[in-house]
């Protein structure tokens, strides 16, 4: 049975590709609803829950002070970790860290990263002594695919209202984290021979290799993660380049009225 039934949901997203239709009646390139609050736990300097679909993750930012390394003494530091627990979906096991959080984890961490919105050296209390640690802190509460884009949104937003707790470490007054832009994910997976956004729990079981594109402001790529086996041609990246500007766009300014709220 567990053979059995990716097989037929394969055959029936070919059909349904065939005909430029979806197992949700959404076009190809359309996303579901989209919600995101701020500011929403209270044990954390920044928080954030993103819904797509009945896909739900929270993200929360920690900071802590630390030696800086060796080879950075200006420079703090940044982690992101993802948990994924039986209470999102029947497929996760409890136990250690799985594959599959990790590589949320590090794919989220690299987006952000490589975008360069957080300047480490900013990070910095005491050269050589002491620097800032953030530590982002993904939990999925709901998969129902596409968790990758939700985790991403959630660590951005929670990023860009977190709040540095200089006085509880008795180093100054607290402020404003300060991020130079919001690099966002669009995520998209081949389902029934082509490219799909936003893919749903049942594509993404029925679906074939994936690609994970993280985008800054000015439209740039800070990251580009290819998952599963498959390849795609310089044709089918030109097509999903100019879905994830236009979706990245969009989700920028869903961060940005966050803010303004």
């Amino acid at each position: 049975m567990v053979e059995l039934v990716p097989s037929l949901l394969r055959q029936e997203l070919g059909r349904l590709a065939a005909v430029d239709e979806r197992l949700d009646g959404r076009g190809r390139w359309e996303g579901r609803g989209v919600t995101l609050e701020t500011n929403c736990l209270y044990n954390a300097e920044g928080s954030a829950k993103v819904t797509i679909g009945g896909t739900i993750v929270y993200a929360g930012v920690k900071f802590e002070i630390r030696a800086p390394w060796p080879d950075r003494p200006t420079q703090g530091s940044l982690m992101c970790g993802a948990e994924l627990r039986p209470v999102a979906h029947v497929k996760y096991e409890p136990g250690p860290p799985s594959p599959e959080s990790i590589e949320l984890g590090r794919v989220v961490d690299r987006g952000i990263r490589e975008s360069g919105c957080i300047d480490m050296d900013d990070l910095c209390i005491v050269p050589g002594e002491k620097v800032w640690g953030i530590m982002i802190d993904i939990h999925v509460l709901s998969d129902q695919g596409n968790i990758f884009d939700a985790c991403g949104l959630a660590a951005i937003a929670a990023l860009r209202t977190a709040i540095v707790p200089a006085q509880r470490f008795d180093v100054g007054e607290d402020y404003t984290l300060k991020v130079n832009g919001t690099p966002i994910m669009a995520s998209f997976t081949r389902v029934g021979g082509r490219f799909i956004y936003d893919p749903s729990e049942q594509e993404e079981l029925g679906g074939d290799e994936r690609i994970h594109i993280t985008l800054g402001d000015e439209g740039h790529v800070h990251s580009l993660q290819k998952g599963l086996k498959g390849v795609f041609t310089p044709a089918e990246f030109a097509e999903i380049f100019e879905v994830a500007q236009q979706r990245c766009a969009e989700l920028r300014n869903l961060v940005a009225e966050q803010e303004g709220n």
